[in-house]
């Protein structure tokens, strides 16, 4: 089952600083103060773990890659949609 976040001015507002930041020194600047190191690293994490699910890398691999467990991995297989997708696509480009 897939919890899908409801839209509102707060989340509205928060999206749209990010989407003013330019570039990845200013990121790590708005997210350290956002954020604490552990939960960027939980959604850095689970960002690589979607990547390498995309990828069709076994749950083995990306456990021993990433370090996430299994029922990490088994949260971000259910999860992966269109926002990242629309994600992996423009980072490669």
């Amino acid at each position: 089952m897939v919890i899908k976040m409801e839209r509102n001015e707060t989340l509205d507002q928060l999206f749209e600083a990010i989407l003013t930041l330019e570039n990845i020194e200013e990121c790590y600047e708005f997210f350290s103060d956002a954020c604490t190191p552990k939960e960027i690293q939980n959604v850095a994490q689970r960002f690589v773990v979607a990547k390498m699910l995309n990828d069709k890398k076994p749950y083995l691999e990306i456990v021993e890659a990433t370090g996430a467990s299994t029922a990490t991995i088994s949260r971000v297989s259910r999860a992966i949609n269109k926002g990242f997708n629309l994600a992996f696509e423009r980072v490669e480009k």
